[in-house]
C-alpha cells in the first residue's frame, strides 16, 4: 500500500487492514482546524480513492484529544478579517467537506469529546456518524458573527434536519451524544470505554465487505436522500451495474455456496 501523505502534521494517516485513519492532530489548539488543515483534507481524500488497498476511512481525533473543537479562531482576525478573506476561507470548508462527501469509500466519523462549529459540519459530510457517550455538538456561529454559505449549510440540514439546524443556529445550545442520536446526526452512541474496539471492528466489518459494492451503495444512498455533491442517476446506475460484472460477484457467490467467508479483490 502506497504512503498517503499530508501537506500539514496536524492530519495524520494510519492505514492497516484496508483502514486508513485520518486523525486531527492539532494539540495546540484542542483539535480547532486552521487553514492549513482545512486545506490538506482534499488531497488526502485523493489519494485514499487512488489507494486500491484502502476499502474504509476513519476521521477521528488523535489520542486524548476531542474530535474538533470548530475552525481556529485565531485565524479570524488575519484571514477571515475581511467579507474576501471570509469568503475564500468558507471555500476551503466546502471543499474539504466536498471532498469527504465525494470519497467513493465509505467515511465513518468517530466522534469523542467536543464536536464543534467546523467539526460538526465535517462529521456531516462523514457517511457514517458514531459517537462515545462523551461527546457534545455545537454550532456557535451566533455567537461569533459566522456566516454560513448555504453549500455548508446543506450538509447541516441533510445531516439533522431543518428544525435542529435551525435550533443549533439560532441558539447555540449544545446537543449531548443522545439527543443528536435522536436527532438523526448519529448512527450509534458507545460506551467511552469500548468506543476504540467498537470503532476498530465496525471499520473492519466495512472493509471485509465488496469494495465496489459499497462504492456503488455509498452513490445511491446520497442519491435517493439528495445529499448534498450526490452523484446523478446514470452514475449510480453504472456502479451498481459494474458489482454484476465485476470477480467480486463471482467470488461473493462462490463464497456463499461454499460456506466460507469471501475475499473481495476490488475487481
Amino acid at each position: 500500500m502506497s504512503e498517503i501523505r499530508s501537506s500539514t502534521p496536524k492530519i495524520r494517516i494510519e492505514t492497516a487492514g484496508g483502514v486508513a485513519t485520518v486523525l486531527i492532530d492539532n494539540a495546540p489548539r484542542r483539535n480547532a482546524f486552521d487553514y492549513s488543515m482545512w486545506s490538506a483534507l482534499p488531497d488526502v481524500m485523493r489519494q485514499l480513492d487512488a489507494e486500491e488497498g484502502v476499502r474504509v476511512a476513519v476521521l477521528r481525533a488523535a489520542p486524548s484529544l476531542p474530535f474538533c473543537s470548530g475552525a481556529d479562531i485565531s485565524e479570524f482576525s488575519t484571514l477571515r478579517a475581511t467579507a474576501e478573506g471570509g469568503r475564500a476561507y468558507e471555500q476551503s470548508n466546502v471543499e474539504a467537506f466536498d471532498a469527504l462527501a465525494r470519497l467513493g469509500k465509505p467515511v465513518i466519523a468517530a466522534i469523542g469529546g467536543f464536536c464543534m462549529g467546523g467539526g460538526m459540519g465535517l462529521a456531516a459530510a462523514c457517511d457514517l456518524r458514531v459517537a462515545a457517550d462523551d461527546a457534545v455538538f455545537g454550532i456557535p456561529a451566533g455567537r461569533l458573527g459566522v456566516g454560513y454559505p448555504p453549500t455548508a449549510m446543506h450538509y447541516v440540514v441533510a445531516a439533522v434536519g431543518a428544525q435542529t439546524a435551525m435550533e443549533l443556529f439560532f441558539t447555540a445550545r449544545r446537543l449531548s451524544a443522545r439527543e443528536a442520536t435522536a436527532s438523526g446526526f448519529l448512527a450509534r452512541v458507545i460506551p467511552g470505554e469500548e468506543f476504540n474496539s467498537a470503532v476498530a471492528e465496525l471499520a473492519s466489518t466495512i472493509a471485509a465487505s465488496a469494495p465496489l459494492t459499497l462504492r456503488a451503495a455509498k452513490a445511491a444512498i446520497r442519491a435517493a436522500s439528495r445529499a448534498p455533491r450526490a452523484p446523478s442517476l446514470e452514475q449510480c446506475e453504472a456502479l451498481a451495474a459494474a458489482c454484476f460484472d465485476s470477480a467480486d460477484f463471482v467470488e461473493g457467490r462462490t463464497a456463499f455456496l461454499e460456506k466460507r467467508a469471501p475475499r473481495f479483490s476490488g475487481r
